[in-house]
């Protein structure tokens, strides 16, 4: 991955949660960051 595709990626990342926030509030991105943690969690245990 090249520095320029890290750096649009980053800045789709990021606008895509400023634009959740916007429009729901927090409590989208509360459950979407303990989803993302079940997740790495799972991904450890098969490593």
């Amino acid at each position: 991955m090249t520095n320029r595709i890290a750096i649009w990626l980053g800045v789709l990342i990021l606008g895509a949660i400023l634009l959740d926030y916007a429009l729901f509030g927090t409590e989208h991105l509360l459950f979407l960051g303990k989803k993302l943690y079940e997740f790495l969690d799972w991904l450890a245990f098969w490593r």
